[in-house]
């Protein structure tokens, strides 16, 4: 045995010995079949810090963020199950449908539970509320310098902001209804311009930009819709791919990096964000292309879930050369069928220093023979990476998911090479959900880890969340991804 303690607060709840932590230090075994609760995490390089079960709920996004002297993680969850629907809340000692959760890992080792905003009715897709980003109130332009604002996902249905100055005893501050879907949104704490994703009414795309001024969050003011040309009212002919989401650089970098398709028809547009907001804003073909200043159409076999930018970065083997530094972007594909019964979706780097014409360099994806993946049920493939520029990680290692393959560190100083040096696969637990296929007509179940999305903090520790309602673990480095991170 490996040391496990359980407790039981109104479902099950796993807490792992300090001796474990101790001994979960360089490499562990690697698992070749199906995974069994009871046995041990897989792992190199990385470490098991503190786990929280989240009271057995699929998660999506996990966002970190400083208040004075805690930090606080914000976490958005999918839907419930078809056989539990509403978790119950050890707090309230109610059924809730899922939402948002909300930790205090202050001590990482320790995470508290603080409070469960529910989320809409419904299960899987169809409920919960997956999105969630945080700013400051004294970081907004026009905002409380008491409050921190919460934007998060409700459902397909709506967006909303929390004040979460208090993480316990969230209040709601604004709604914006009329929506159709909802995803992958972001928001700029120094501006207060919020790229939300949704389908605008008319529109032909069920995931496309609705651009915000959130500088006041009490009083949303709308900018414009952005999408592609053919997803606009009256458009015809075939209707561009769905935005997944984007990502910002705000007014100093001055660009912004979509990413269209999730698991086929991948493209990673950029966009001259000052264009875009002060361009022309009426919805026509002309006006839509104005402030794009290039894109990557990728294979019909991938997506694009995160388009990640790494910019000036400075390549070693060039450094003799001239035009030593290049500007990346490394984009994160989704699987999204069990049992790799789609083309393998992988993790791609683009070099965009000229934007009119951006090149592929590079690939990673977790050979599938190292852990016999496409056997362990559920996903294979990559699905998210991690979205802090904070500097201690930033161009230097990457956290990317691929599901039942759990987390995995890259070193990506060398983008035309990147290269593994880390990874974690969550145990399963008695609350992880089975995963399906059909197999000549009848469902095939098994269980397996689902890592979903990664986050990391300026300390230094990784978040990973899981989609099969296994939980929260908080991770370190060791060896050398610690050594490549800077670490003590």
């Amino acid at each position: 045995m490996w040391g496990l303690k359980r407790a039981h607060m109104g479902n099950i709840r796993i807490r792992f010995s300090v001796g474990l932590m101790g001994s979960l230090l360089m490499c562990g075994p690697v698992m070749a079949q199906s995974q069994k609760i009871g046995d041990p995490p897989e792992f190199s390089n990385m470490r098991l810090v503190g786990f929280n079960d989240l009271q057995g709920r699929s998660a999506y996004q996990p966002t970190i963020h400083r208040q004075g002297d805690r930090w606080i993680a914000y976490i958005g969850h999918h839907g419930g199950t078809d056989a539990v629907p509403k978790p119950v809340n050890p707090l309230t000692g109610q059924p809730e449908f899922n939402g948002t959760s909300i930790l205090d890992v202050t001590d990482p080792a320790h995470p508290k539970y603080l409070a469960h905003i529910p989320g809409q009715e419904g299960t899987y897709e169809g409920g919960g509320a997956q999105m969630v980003r945080v700013c400051d109130g004294r970081s907004l332009p026009k905002g409380d310098p008491n409050a921190v604002y919460m934007l998060r996902t409700f459902g397909g249905q709506a967006h909303e902001i929390w004040n979460v100055a208090d993480p316990a005893h969230p209040t709601l501050i604004t709604r914006i209804d009329g929506v159709r879907d909802t995803h992958k949104n972001w928001w700029e704490c120094d501006t207060g311009i919020a790229y939300l994703i949704s389908g605008a009414p008319g529109w032909r795309s069920k995931r496309m930009t609705l651009v915000y001024d959130l500088s006041d969050p009490t009083h949303p003011i709308k900018i414009r819709d952005f999408g592609l040309p053919g997803q606009e009212p009256g458009s015809t002919g075939d209707v561009p791919t769905d935005l997944h989401g984007p990502i910002s650089t705000g007014p100093a970098g001055n660009r912004i990096y979509f990413g269209y398709g999730t698991n086929k028809g991948g493209m990673l547009q950029i966009v001259d964000r000052d264009k875009l907001l002060n361009g022309p804003k009426e919805p026509t073909p002309e006006n839509l292309r104005y402030p794009e200043v290039g894109r990557l159409v990728m294979s019909p076999f991938n997506g694009a879930h995160t388009t990640f930018p790494m910019l000036k970065m400075p390549i070693a083997e060039f450094a003799h050369d001239k035009n030593a530094t290049r500007d990346i972007v490394m984009i994160v594909d989704e699987e999204i069928v069990n049992e790799c019964q789609e083309p393998r979706q992988m993790v791609w780097f683009a070099d965009v220093t000229v934007e009119a014409k951006p090149l592929m360099i590079s690939s990673y994806t977790v050979p599938e023979e190292s852990g016999h993946f496409c056997d362990r049920g559920g996903r294979f493939g990559s699905h998210s990476s991690n979205e802090s520029m904070a500097p201690i990680f930033y161009k230097k290692l990457a956290f990317i998911t691929f599901f039942n393959a759990g987390v995995r560190a890259l070193d990506v100083r060398d983008p035309y090479h990147p290269k593994e040096v880390g990874y974690f696969i969550p145990p399963i637990t008695a609350t992880t959900d089975k995963r399906c296929v059909k197999v000549e007509g009848r469902e095939r179940c098994k269980t397996a880890i689902q890592s979903n999305n990664v986050e990391t903090d300026e300390r230094g520790y990784i978040y990973v969340v899981d989609r099969a309602n296994t939980g929260l673990h908080i991770l370190d480095l060791t060896g050398e991804a610690r050594h490549i991170a800077g670490l003590p």
